[in-house]
């Protein structure tokens, strides 16, 4: 499971961009709000995030605003404090908010997912992706999640087929799926 969660935190550690390169991303955005505050302590909250320092970034985050407290990249970084500390029910509760916030997005619908399969509620795992926006088609990750939670489904078949189209998205996909412990039935054939 350690293997699933980095490879799913790949948006803020490991694989993929560092929180630097997504936080910016959302910073970004801010550009089109009038709150200099919110700007302030929201930059602050990613900058401590990147310092791995979690106690003063979700410090951050709660001294904003309750008029800025659902918008989709405050949603995102808590959502990012709450999967690292393996919260996954409360996890899910801010996934769900970001799927309402943004839901033309793949990233609540990802994150909620992944909440959902590690408290033991995988097919409901997979329904919620199914359900999401046509926006998760253009994620590796979701091909790759998929493929997980098919083989713990049963339904290796079908595991093979979004697992393939993960790795042909990234390649880094493939080395992860060797190590993954829920894609254990189909090492051999990775």
């Amino acid at each position: 499971m350690a293997l699933r969660l980095h490879a799913f935190s790949q948006t803020f550690a490991g694989v993929g961009p560092t929180v630097t390169t997504v936080t910016d991303s959302l910073a970004s955005r801010l550009l089109i709000l009038n709150s200099v505050d919110f700007k302030r302590q929201f930059r602050a909250a990613c900058g401590y995030a990147e310092l791995g320092m979690a106690a003063e970034s979700i410090a951050e985050l709660n001294a904003i605003e309750d008029e800025y407290q659902h918008r989709p990249e405050v949603l995102q970084l808590r959502l990012h404090h709450l999967m690292r500390k393996k919260q996954w029910s409360r996890a899910l509760t801010i996934s769900r908010r970001l799927c309402r916030a943004a839901p033309d997005a793949s990233a609540g619908f990802l994150h909620a997912g992944f909440c959902l399969h590690q408290i033991g509620r995988t097919r409901e795992a997979k329904e919620v992706l199914l359900r999401g926006p046509t926006a998760l088609l253009k994620e590796p990750m979701y091909y790759y999640n998929m493929g997980c939670y098919e083989v713990l489904l049963g339904n290796l078949k079908d595991a093979r087929v979004h697992l393939q189209i993960s790795f042909k998205m990234d390649s880094s996909f493939r080395d992860l799926a060797k190590r993954d412990p829920d894609l254990r039935p189909l090492h051999a054939t990775l």
